[in-house]
C-alpha cells in the first residue's frame, strides 16, 4: 500500500518514484533474462560433467579387480586454487587450479597400469571437484534469480500500478477542488453581481 497526501509535494514525490522504477525495471528484467540463461548452462555444464564422471566411472569399474593391488594412498588431492568471478551481478566459485599429491612408489615393482589408474583418479577427482563448484554456483545463481523475479514482480504488479493508481488519485482531488474553487467562485461573483443590482 503507498501512502500518499492529497497535494502537489506528494503528487510530485510519486511521480519521482513512479519513473525511476520505469527507468530500472528494463535494467532488473535484462537481469533476470541473463540470469535464466546462465541458470540454464549451468544445468547444461552440470550433466555434462555427470556424464563425464559416468565414462570415468565405468572406466573405473573395467579394471575393478585390479584395484585390490592399487594404494589409495597414492594420490591425494593438494591444494585447490578457487577464484570468484561475475556471471550476470553474481559472484561465483570457479576452479582455476588444482595440484594432486602423488606419493612416490616403484615404476619397476608396480604393475604398468599404476601410472593409467593414477590419471584416472585425478581425472574424476577433478570432476568431481567442479561439479561441487558447478553446484554451488547454481544454487547462487537461482537464489539471484528468484529475487530478481520476485523484484520484477513487485515493480511491475504491485509498485507501478499502485503509485499510477495514486497518482491519479491526487489528480482527480486535485481537478475537483480546482472545480469546486472555480464554481464557488462563480458563486460567489454571481451573488455579488445581484447584491450590486438590487443596490443600485
Amino acid at each position: 500500500m503507498i501512502s500518499f497526501q492529497y497535494n502537489k509535494t506528494s503528487l510530485q514525490h510519486l511521480e519521482k518514484q513512479l519513473k525511476m522504477r520505469l527507468r530500472t525495471l528494463p535494467i532488473i528484467k535484462s537481469k533476470e533474462s541473463a540470469l535464466r540463461i546462465e541458470v540454464k548452462r549451468c544445468k547444461d555444464e552440470m550433466e555434462t560433467h555427470d556424464e563425464k564422471y559416468r565414462l570415468l566411472l565405468e572406466q573405473y569399474r573395467t579394471l575393478f579387480m585390479l584395484w585390490n593391488e592399487f594404494d589409495p594412498a597414492l594420490v591425494r588431492t593438494g591444494n585447490l586454487k578457487i577464484g570468484h568471478r561475475k556471471v550476470a551481478g553474481v559472484m561465483v566459485p570457479e576452479l582455476e587450479d588444482a595440484d594432486f599429491i602423488v606419493a612416490p612408489y616403484s615404476l619397476f615393482n608396480s604393475p604398468k597400469w599404476f601410472a593409467d589408474g593414477i590419471e584416472l583418479l585425478k581425472q574424476m577427482a577433478m570432476t568431481a571437484i567442479r561439479r561441487e563448484l558447478l553446484e554451488r554456483k547454481l544454487r547462487l545463481l537461482e537464489v539471484a534469480r528468484k529475487k530478481t523475479t520476485q523484484k520484477v514482480n513487485l515493480f511491475e504488479k504491485v509498485q507501478i500500478p499502485g503509485y499510477q493508481d495514486a497518482i491519479r488519485k491526487i489528480k482527480r482531488f486535485m481537478e475537483d477542488e480546482e472545480n469546486l474553487s472555480k464554481s464557488s467562485q462563480k458563486i460567489l461573483k454571481s451573488l455579488l453581481e445581484q447584491r450590486e443590482e438590487v443596490k443600485a
